[in-house]
């Protein structure tokens, strides 16, 4: 499949109430930070994912490489459909969770522990079935990253390695955001929708060759090449995008008739 580059992608088109609508988090959500933790979530993004989720009739999911419990921190009280983990975690719309079993993650702890433990900004993510480590702090140990990870799965064709935004990641092999979208396609109220799905990474690709050949819309959110045939420029732009998207499936608003008793505006 060709690969869309930002000067040929077009903008999104509008969200029907047709559509079902996948969500990343870092990055398309919300903008990256130096640390997870340290992200910060637009003050009216809870309410305005509450609106789209009531107006699609619950068919919004975050997408995410993050743990589901990470998800719900962030955006409390709302507990929308998600996958987690990139699709090891998956929580439906009835709010049933199916998590695959952790694999021995042991081995792959150590070596990631160990060269954070020599290399300062390196930092380490114990997911439940997976291991991240970020070294958006060090740029400049990429290489050494990546090629202490790759050892690290040599012989265990149970993991593969993804590589993000300044992160390596081992997981299980096999799983992706776009077995987590397929999944809840085969689901009510998923089932029979469009999908659209906005991701600004990597690891939001397998999600693109989902939903596309599907008749949806996949959207890349920043620069750099992608299957994605859409793009956005940034989570603000993402934000604008999906206010416009609830006002518009909110339809017109109409000034109250007035009463007897209440006064006219003039003629």
């Amino acid at each position: 499949m060709p690969k869309s580059t930002s000067s040929n992608a077009q903008l999104p088109p509008p969200l029907g109430r047709d559509a079902a609508l996948f969500l990343d988090f870092d990055g398309t959500l919300v903008g990256l930070a130096p640390t997870p933790e340290a992200i910060e979530i637009p003050p009216a993004l809870v309410a305005l994912l509450r609106d789209l989720s009531d107006q699609l009739g619950g068919a919004l999911a975050v997408v995410s490489g993050r743990q589901i419990d990470s998800i719900d921190r962030f955006l409390a009280p709302l507990r929308l459909p998600a996958a987690g983990e990139h699709g090891v975690q998956r929580r439906d719309a009835k709010g049933h969770t199916q998590e695959q079993h952790a694999p021995d993650l042991v081995p792959i702890l150590e070596v990631a522990n160990e060269l954070a433990r020599v290399h300062e900004g390196l930092l380490v993510e114990r997911k439940h079935a997976a291991i991240a480590l970020h070294y958006r702090l060090a740029p400049q140990l990429e290489a050494v990253c990546r090629d202490a990870m790759s050892r690290a799965i040599a012989h265990h064709p149970q993991f593969e390695l993804m590589h993000g935004k300044f992160v390596f990641e081992v997981k299980p092999a096999g799983v992706n955001k776009g077995t987590a979208i397929d999944a809840f396609m085969t689901e009510a109220p998923f089932a029979g929708r469009t999908p659209f799905f906005l991701g600004d990474d990597t690891t939001d690709e397998s999600g693109f060759a989902v939903v596309q050949p599907r008749g949806g819309i996949a959207v890349k959110v920043g620069a750099g090449p992608s299957l994605a045939l859409h793009r956005l420029e940034s989570p603000r732009a993402v934000y604008e995008w999906l206010v416009q998207a609830r006002d518009q499936l909110a339809g017109p608003k109409t000034a109250p008739s007035p009463t007897p008793d209440s006064p006219r505006s003039p003629e």
